[in-house]
């Protein structure tokens, strides 16, 4: 077996819980260094943790002889962009947090330096791997499932003051949008990932929980390619919070639970159209193994996919398409109309989403 890959994670918000998941797969990776702009938090995280490296300095890991071989950016979304060339640029490997870039054009650029690099990107999209959804992923798999005919996603969150504390929340520029850039992107992954591309767009938000920029509550009417119905919810002022996946085929229906955060995890319901075919489904199910979820599961099927030389478990396509969801959302909620998709390079928001 190869050496672990060396990895220093760049923001320790949201990163700390990467730094966590590194350290579950101690064969696949070492964590070497830490960075944060606020020193004092890069000092505490790297003497908890235990990493050689702690600096607050970005630049400073890109280069020289103990340059780790993956920077994984936990920094705020404005930052991303320039952060993963830089990191591309000295021919790391880049994992990079959500949303990746402020619009479909910039990802396309992204994807063109990437080409030219020796070092790969993987957008973090790490709902994909909680064990319910990859169950349903296997029945869809196995063809058990049928025709799509309806689905239903629900982010039910909230959050207030102490949230938009930080400076850079609740604001076009640094944020690059409210609860369906932030909040509500993995769950609308999970559609497009379940279902398929979507087709047209219609979308009304609205801020009405918090004094901010963005929007913080959002309702929206999809239809599928395939022909199937999808609604898609969210508001930053639940209570209780709760996250809800529903998806209803023609020979079963496959529900989440409501916990908040934790929507692709067990425990899922799969509910077939008769007692027969729920022996079908039980039996594919009860041996079926999970391994690692969430972020552990993301990075070691990276790991795997850099070994073999394959396609990444979540790759700028993927990351791709849930931007261009996003583009029609806030273009029909701006506008008022439905918005078809494909979005193409004359669209009036490929150039970028945030409101002019």
């Amino acid at each position: 077996m190869t050496d672990p890959l060396r990895v220093a994670v760049v923001g320790l918000g949201v990163g700390i819980q990467h730094c966590v998941a590194f350290r579950q797969l101690p064969e696949l990776f070492e964590l070497v260094a830490v960075c944060d702009t606020d020193e004092e938090r890069a000092t505490l995280v790297g003497e908890k943790l235990a990493v050689p490296g702690v600096t607050t300095r970005f630049e400073s890991l890109l280069d020289g002889p103990e340059a780790p071989d993956v920077i994984d950016i936990c920094t705020p979304p404005h930052l991303h962009f320039d952060q993963s060339v830089a990191a591309l640029g000295a021919g790391r490997h880049v994992i990079c947090e959500k949303p990746l870039v402020p619009s479909l054009a910039i990802c396309d650029e992204l994807g063109r330096i990437e080409a030219r690099s020796a070092g790969r990107l993987m957008p973090i999209l790490q709902y994909r791997f909680g064990a319910g959804l990859l169950k349903l992923q296997e029945l869809i798999r196995l063809g058990l499932v049928g025709r799509a005919y309806l689905s239903t996603v629900e982010t039910a969150w909230l959050r207030g003051d102490d949230y938009y504390a930080v400076d850079w929340r609740g604001k076009w520029e640094t944020e690059l949008g409210g609860v369906m850039t932030t909040h509500a992107i993995h769950a609308h992954d999970i559609l497009c990932s379940v279902i398929g591309p979507v087709k047209n767009v219609f979308a009304r938000a609205t801020t009405r929980v918090n004094p901010i920029e963005t929007e913080d509550c959002a309702a929206v009417s999809v239809e599928m390619a395939d022909g199937s119905l999808a609604t898609l919810s969210a508001t930053l002022g639940s209570r209780p919070e709760i996250s809800r996946l529903r998806f209803c085929f023609e020979h079963l229906t496959a529900e989440s639970s409501l916990t908040p955060y934790q929507p692709s995890f067990d425990p899922w319901t799969f509910t077939a159209s008769t007692e027969e075919h729920q022996g079908r489904v039980n039996q594919a199910l009860r041996d079926f193994g999970v391994g690692h979820q969430l972020y552990a599961g993301q990075f070691e099927r990276f790991h795997a996919a850099l070994e073999a030389g394959e396609e990444l478990p979540v790759t700028l396509a993927d990351a791709r398409r849930s931007l261009e969801l996003l583009t029609a959302i806030y273009h029909s909620s701006q506008t008022g109309q439905p918005v078809e998709l494909p979005i193409e390079t004359d669209h009036p928001r490929f150039e970028g989403w945030l409101p002019r």
